[in-house]
């Protein structure tokens, strides 16, 4: 585990580093870099300070897309064991 996937600024995100990969979902932190965020699609969860200096975590599993901070689409496409192929791309 460990692996880190460096996401564009205009995401909101810092790196996302995945911290598990069990029971058919992927779980996943990143830190923010704007004052808010926002998920659908997925499990989500974690704290966000006043300053967007907070970081959040995640879980998705495969199916439908997320919609992360209405900028990023992520898409958990497929899991084998203990690894994951995972498309991020623009929502829009």
């Amino acid at each position: 585990m460990g692996d880190t996937v460096t996401v564009p600024e205009t995401y909101g995100l810092g790196p996302i580093k995945v911290t598990a990969i069990a029971g058919g979902k992927v779980d996943m932190v990143a830190q923010l870099t704007g004052s808010g965020y926002s998920v659908s699609g997925c499990s989500g969860g974690g704290g966000v300070s006043s300053e967007g200096e907070g970081s959040v975590g995640f879980s998705c599993g495969e199916g439908p897309a997320a919609t992360i901070n209405d900028a990023m689409s992520l898409k958990v496409v497929d899991i084998l064991d203990a690894a994951a192929v995972l498309r991020i791309k623009p929502a829009r």
